[in-house]
C-alpha cells in the first residue's frame, strides 16, 4: 500500500523555510528603514522625507527575492527614478510650483502617469514605483504651495526610494538564512525536489497499473494525484527562479553552445507523466488483463532506471544520459506488439514510459527553422519589428488610460478631502495596477482590510507605549513578520499583506504632527477614497463581468479545439516536402488552445471571487470540469502531433508497404473528424448565444404532425459510447493486422514495432479526445440549465 511521500514533506519544509527567510528579510529591511528615518543622522534624514514610500519600496522588492531578483529590483528602482526626475522636473518647470492647485496637481499626475504606463517593454514594478513617486512629488508641491522650489521634492522622493532599495540589499546580506539565496542554487534545490517528486509519481503510477486489486490501485493513483499537485507548485517555483538565473549568470545562455533550457527539459519530462495518469484513469478494473508477469517485471524494472536518470540530471542540470539500458526499451517495444491490438490504454502507457526512458523531446517545436528562414530572407524584418514594438498596443493604451484616470481622480479627491494627508489616496492604489484583468472587488477588499488591520494595530501599539514611544517600534517587528505570511494566504494575498504591513509601519514608523488616532483615521478615509476611484475606473474600463468573459473564452477554446481536430491528418508520404505539412499547424493550434485555456482559467478564478449582485451565481464546478477536459485534450494533441510526425518519417523508409495502412487509418481519422468537428461547432455556437430565450421565441421550423424540431436528435445521439468504441475497434483491428505481419529481417521488425507504437498512440488519443468532447458537451448542457429557466426548450439549441 502507498506510504507518506517524502517529496511532499520535503517540499512543505522548503516552502516554510522560504517563507520564514522572506519574513526575516522583510523585518530586517523595515527595521533598517524605521531606525534610520526615526533616529538616523540629521543630514541623512533630511533627504528621507518620504519614509512611507521607502517602506513600500522595501516591501515590494525584498519579499521572496533571491540575489538576482533583488538586483533586478534595484535596477527597476533606478529606471523609475530616472523617469520621475525627468517628468516631475519638466512638469514643475512648465507649470510652476506656485500654480499647483488641487486640479492642476491631478492633471499633472494623470498626464505623467499616462507617459509612464505607455511603454510596452517597461516592467510593471517599474511603473508601480514611478506611480507612487509621482504621487509624492505632485501632492507635496500642492500642499506647500511651491515654497520649496522645483527640484526639492523630486530629489527627496528619489532618495527615499533609493534608500528602500539599499535597505533591501542590506537585509539580503544581513540575513543569509539558511545561506545566501542565489537563484542558481535555489533553482537547483527545487529541481532536485521536483526530480524526487517525479520519481515518486512514476513509481506510484507503475505500482497502480501493476496492482492486483482495485483498492491498491486506487490508493497509489490517489497518491500520484497528490504528488502531481505538489509537482505543479514546484514547477511554478522553478519558473519564477529561472529569470533570476539570467541575472546572476548571463553568460550561461549567451556563451555556452550546449546550454539547455531547464524549462524545456521539465516540459518534456512532465508531459509523459501526465499522460500516464490519463491512461491510468481510463482503466475500470484491476488487475489489467493484458499485463502479465513478464510485462509487470519490465515495468517494475523501469523504476530504477528512471530514478537513475533523474538523479543524474538533478545533480548538475546535465542532460539525461542517453546510454541508458537499451534492453529495457527494446523489451517495452517488443511487449507492445502483443499488447497494442488488445488494449490501447496499456499500449499508450508503455508509449509514455518509452518516451521517458528515451528522453524524447515531445514538446519541441519543429517549425523553428521555418521561422529562421523567413527572418533571414526578409532584410526589413528586424526594422519592421522594431517599429511595431514602438507602437503601443490597444491593450497597453487601455492600461495607460486606466492608470492615468484612477490616479488623477484619487489625487484630486484626496487633496480636496484633506490636503495634509492627500498622499494616501493615490499611494495606496499606485501598487494595485496590473496589466491584465484581476478580481477588482476582491483586491480592493483585501487592501482595505489590510490597511484597517495594520492601522488599528499601530494605534494599539502607540496606546500601550504612549509613555515611551521610542520602544513602540519594537512592537512593530512581530507585525511585519506576521504580515509577510499574510501574502501567502488565499484571503488577503500580496495586496492585503503589503497593505497590512504598511498600515502599521506608517502609524508607528513615522513622525506625525497630529495624534496617531487622528492620522490613522484620516489615512483610512483617504485609502477608501483611492479604492473607490480605483474600483469605479476599473468598472468603466472593464464593464463585462468575469463570468461573461469566461463564457466567451469558453467558446473561443471550443473554436480553437475544432481547428486542432481539423489538422489531424496523416498524409500519404509521396512527396518529401509535404510530409510534415499538417504537424506544425497542429502544434501551433495546440499552443493557441493552451493559451486560451489558461486565459479561461484566469477568468474562472476571477469570476469565482467577484460578487454576484443581481446576476446568476457563477457555476464554478462546471467550468472546472470543462477546464480539466480541455487541459487533457491539449496534452493529448501534443502526442497526436508527435505520433503523426514519427509515422510520416518512418513511412518514408518503405512508403509502398505502409500505403494501404495509411489509407485505413486515415479513414478512421476522417470518421473521428466528422463526429468531433460538428459537435464542437454546435457547442461553440451555443456558448456564443447571449440570450437563449430570444432564440426560444424565434419561429424555428417544426414538423406539424410530430411537433418535433428537425435534427434535434443529431446532437443527442452522439452522447453514447458507440462511436468511440467503433473508432477504437477499428484502430485495434488495423493494429492487429500490422502486428501479425511477418518480416524478413530485424530492421523491418523494429520498424513494425515503432509504427505500432505510434499508431496505438494515435488510436488512444483520438478515442479519448472523443470522450472528453462528450464530457464538455454534458457540462455545456448543465451550464445552460443553470443559467436559464427550467422551462426553456433546450431542444431548439441543439438543432
Amino acid at each position: 500500500m502507498p506510504t507518506t511521500s517524502s517529496s511532499i514533506a520535503a517540499t512543505r519544509a522548503e516552502e516554510w523555510r522560504t517563507r520564514i527567510g522572506s519574513a526575516l528579510r522583510t523585518t530586517v529591511a523595515c527595521t533598517v528603514v524605521g531606525l534610520t528615518s526615526l533616529y538616523g543622522p540629521a543630514p541623512l534624514r533630511r533627504y528621507l522625507e518620504f519614509p512611507s514610500f521607502t517602506y513600500a519600496t522595501t516591501l515590494l522588492i525584498v519579499s521572496d527575492a533571491t540575489l538576482a531578483q533583488t538586483l533586478r529590483g534595484c535596477w527597476r528602482v533606478l529606471c523609475s527614478n530616472v523617469q520621475v526626475m525627468i517628468l516631475s522636473l519638466l512638469s514643475l518647470h512648465l507649470i510652476g510650483p506656485s500654480n499647483f492647485t488641487n486640479a492642476v496637481a491631478a492633471l499633472a499626475m494623470a498626464a505623467s502617469v499616462f507617459v509612464v504606463a505607455l511603454p510596452e517593454r517597461s516592467h510593471l514594478v517599474t511603473k508601480q514605483l514611478a506611480f507612487g513617486q509621482l504621487v509624492n512629488v505632485f501632492v507635496s508641491t500642492a500642499v506647500d504651495g511651491g515654497k520649496t522650489g522645483v527640484a526639492v521634492h523630486a530629489i527627496h522622493v528619489v532618495c527615499s526610494t533609493a534608500f528602500g532599495a539599499l535597505a533591501s540589499l542590506a537585509s539580503f546580506v544581513a540575513t543569509p538564512f539558511p545561506y545566501p539565496r542565489l537563484a542558481y542554487y535555489q533553482t537547483k534545490k527545487l529541481y532536485r525536489l521536483y526530480a524526487e517528486n517525479t520519481c515518486e509519481r512514476f513509481n506510484c503510477i507503475i505500482e497502480a497499473i501493476s496492482a492486483s486489486d482495485n483498492s491498491t490501485a486506487t490508493g497509489f493513483f490517489t497518491q500520484a494525484k497528490s504528488l502531481s499537485t505538489t509537482g505543479a507548485k514546484l514547477l511554478q517555483s522553478i519558473r519564477t527562479k529561472l529569470d533570476g538565473m539570467h541575472w546572476e549568470r548571463p553568460q550561461t545562455k549567451i556563451f555556452n553552445p550546449h546550454w539547455i533550457d531547464p524549462e524545456e527539459k521539465l516540459q518534456d519530462l512532465e508531459l509523459p507523466i501526465r499522460a500516464m495518469g490519463i491512461a491510468l484513469s481510463t482503466f475500470t478494473s484491476f488487475p489489467v488483463g493484458v499485463i502479465d508477469e513478464e510485462l509487470r517485471g519490465v515495468l517494475l524494472n523501469c523504476r530504477g532506471q528512471f530514478s537513475k536518470k533523474l538523479g543524474q540530471q538533478a545533480k548538475c542540470f546535465a542532460p539525461f544520459d542517453t546510454t541508458i539500458n537499451s534492453e529495457i526499451k527494446k523489451d517495452i517495444l517488443t511487449k507492445n506488439l502483443s499488447v497494442a491490438y488488445k488494449d490501447l490504454p496499456t499500449s499508450f502507457f508503455l508509449y509514455c514510459v518509452h518516451l521517458l526512458l528515451d528522453d524524447s523531446p515531445i514538446a519541441k517545436k519543429n517549425d523553428h527553422l521555418l521561422g529562421k528562414t523567413q527572418k533571414s530572407g526578409d532584410p526589413n524584418w528586424s526594422t519592421r519589428e522594431v517599429v511595431m514594438n514602438l507602437i503601443p498596443s490597444n491593450h497597453n493604451l487601455a492600461f495607460a488610460f486606466k492608470s492615468s484616470l484612477s490616479l488623477g481622480l484619487a489625487v484630486f479627491f484626496g487633496l480636496t478631502y484633506n490636503k495634509e494627508n492627500g498622499y494616501w489616496a493615490g499611494l495606496l492604489i499606485s501598487l494595485c495596477f496590473v496589466t491584465g484583468r484581476h478580481p477588482t472587488f476582491s483586491l480592493a477588499n483585501a487592501r482595505g482590510q489590510g490597511t484597517a488591520m495594520g492601522s488599528i494595530y499601530g494605534i494599539l501599539c502607540c496606546f500601550i507605549f504612549q509613555k515611551n514611544l521610542r520602544f513602540s517600534f519594537l512592537a512593530l517587528l512581530p507585525w511585519v513578520f506576521f504580515s509577510s505570511f499574510l501574502k501567502y494566504s488565499r484571503m488577503y494575498g500580496q495586496a492585503g499583506g503589503i497593505s497590512a504591513a504598511t498600515g502599521a509601519l506608517l502609524v508607528i514608523g513615522m513622525k506625525h504632527n497630529e495624534p496617531p488616532i487622528q492620522f490613522a483615521l484620516a489615512r483610512m478615509v483617504e485609502a477608501t477614497i483611492g479604492l473607490l476611484c480605483f474600483v469605479i475606473v476599473e468598472i468603466v474600463f472593464n464593464p463585462c463581468r468575469a463570468a461573461t468573459l469566461a463564457k466567451f473564452e469558453l467558446s473561443q477554446c471550443l473554436k480553437s479545439l475544432q481547428d486542432c481536430i481539423e489538422q489531424i491528418d496523416i498524409s500519404t508520404p509521396t512527396k518529401k516536402e509535404m510530409s510534415f505539412s499538417s504537424c506544425p499547424a497542429l502544434r501551433e493550434c495546440q499552443k493557441k488552445l493552451k493559451s486560451l485555456a489558461d486565459q479561461l482559467e484566469e477568468f474562472t478564478a476571477e469570476a469565482e471571487l467577484e460578487p454576484n449582485f443581481l446576476f446568476v451565481p457563477f457555476h464554478n464546478e462546471c467550468y472546472k470540469k470543462m477546464l480539466e477536459s480541455l487541459s487533457k485534450m491539449a496534452d493529448l494533441l501534443i502526442f497526436v502531433a508527435y505520433s503523426m510526425e514519427n509515422v510520416m518519417l518512418l513511412s518514408q523508409k518503405n512508403g509502398a508497404f505502409w500505403k494501404d495502412l495509411h489509407d485505413q487509418v486515415n479513414e478512421n481519422v476522417r470518421t473521428f473528424n466528422n463526429k468531433i468537428s460538428p459537435t464542437l461547432k454546435c457547442l461553440e455556437e451555443i456558448t456564443r448565444i447571449k440570450s437563449p430565450r430570444k432564440l426560444e421565441n424565434d419561429n424555428l421550423p417544426c414538423d406539424v404532425e410530430t411537433q418535433e424540431y428537425p435534427n434535434t436528435n443529431a446532437f443527442g445521439d452522439w452522447s453514447g459510447e458507440e462511436e468511440v468504441n467503433s473508432i477504437t475497434s477499428s484502430f485495434i483491428k488495423h493494429l492487429e493486422e500490422m502486428a501479425t505481419k511477418t518480416h524478413t529481417n530485424i530492421d523491418e521488425e523494429m520498424l513494425k514495432g515503432q509504427m505500432v507504437f505510434h499508431y496505438s498512440c494515435l488510436g488512444f488519443c483520438t478515442s479519448n479526445l472523443m470522450r472528453e468532447t462528450m464530457k464538455i458537451q454534458s457540462e455545456v448542457k448543465e451550464l445552460l440549465k443553470w443559467e436559464n429557466s427550467s422551462q426553456t426548450n433546450f431542444d431548439k439549441f441543439f438543432c
